[in-house]
């Protein structure tokens, strides 16, 4: 079967998909903005801004060469806010005042440090909540004559690309194709990775589950015994097995065998820290970490029964996941229903990192 090049990037390729649906006119291939910083000792800066359902989410990085360089740059700058720009977007269909207000705030910061770090390039893509809302046009514009932050709406087939580029690096080249998964606040994608002749990542298949951290949380109430609380999660459990049938018999077409699984998202980052018992999250630990299908299991049928106040004491939970990361387990667990593996490797790194791969390689790896 032969196979196109994704558009600016290359050494990442998709199988030819018929049911992949147009991007939105709002969403150009490989769009960036142009900062204009100046070089610092001889390196230029660049930058990637995700926008998600739940987080705001910056990283800014310059070319990056030995052994302290992760992939192909070096991070200078990070920053990370639970803003819930998509909270009661499931009701409502819209964006609330309160979130878009809290969006922005994140993003003013997000501003001030491309300024400050002398950003030459950046793209600032935003997901599932912008691309659902009735009025997400209108808070882009706001975001642009607020911040200075021109967002790109992107569709779920760009997201899974970029998930992909930004931790292809974490897949076994010497194992099975690799089930790439990332959960997130408003949805879920899934990539079927095999590697081509050269050892490039393909994309055999992706899909979208409209179900994320947020979403899902919002399906079911909040205040309920213990015995409620373990019902909810199985039927949060089975709303989101109900959109993986047809995707796992694709995959099952294509790669009838054994899959390696890869998750890239808070919610297998956070499980694989509680796995741990780290005091409070080391990214140094996680990143590339492997934890067991069983561990992942057994904790998060404990955290499902558990109330939002005991799970906040968990360390690497806290107030602000205390509600959400049932829902990301319950989605989890359907994943693992659905392809059962002994062990998943663990990613703290997605569409930040394959946005600064794209722009960097287009840009010359100029520094």
């Amino acid at each position: 079967m032969p196979f196109d090049t994704v558009q600016g990037q290359p050494g990442i390729a998709r199988a030819p998909d018929p049911d992949t649906p147009p991007r939105p006119t709002a969403s150009r291939a490989e769009p960036a903005i142009r900062v204009g910083g100046a070089q610092r000792g001889g390196r230029r800066a660049y930058a990637a801004i995700d926008l998600g359902t739940n987080n705001c989410r910056l990283l800014i990085a310059r070319p990056g060469y030995g052994a302290d360089a992760a992939g192909n740059f070096m991070v200078v700058d990070a920053f990370s806010r639970v803003v819930r720009l998509g909270e009661g977007l499931l009701q409502t269909g819209a964006l609330s005042e309160a979130a878009m207000d809290r969006a922005v705030a994140a993003l003013r910061i997000c501003s001030d440090k491309l300024r400050r770090r002398e950003v030459w390039l950046t793209r600032n893509v935003a997901t599932e909540a912008c691309r659902r809302a009735s009025n997400g046009s209108e808070f882009v514009e706001r975001v642009y004559a607020e911040t200075g932050i021109a967002l790109d709406v992107i569709s779920p087939g760009e997201e899974a690309r970029l998930a992909v580029l930004g931790c292809q690096s974490l897949i076994d080249s010497e194992g099975p194709p690799a089930l790439v998964f990332d959960i997130g606040g408003g949805s879920t994608e899934l990539i079927l990775v095999t590697r081509g002749p050269r050892g490039e990542a393909v994309i055999q298949g992706w899909t979208s589950v409209p179900w994320g951290v947020v979403s899902l949380t919002e399906t079911e109430p909040h205040d309920l015994s213990e015995s409620q609380r373990l019902l909810a999660y199985e039927r949060m459990r089975a709303r989101v097995s109900e959109h993986l049938v047809n995707f796992r018999a694709n995959v099952q077409r294509v790669a009838p065998g054994p899959l390696q699984l890869l998750g890239t998202s808070g919610t297998i980052t956070t499980l694989a820290s509680v796995d741990m018992g780290l005091a409070g999250y080391d990214r140094r630990l996680v990143d590339g970490c492997m934890v067991t299908s069983a561990a992942m299991r057994a904790i998060s049928a404990d955290l499902a029964a558990k109330s939002p106040a005991e799970r906040a004491l968990q360390p690497c939970i806290g107030h602000d996941r205390a509600d959400l990361v049932v829902a990301g387990c319950a989605i989890l667990e359907a994943i693992l229903d659905a392809w059962p593996a002994e062990t998943i490797r663990v990613a703290d790194r997605g569409i930040r990192e394959g946005i600064l791969r794209t722009l960097i390689a287009r840009d010359g790896g100029r520094g």
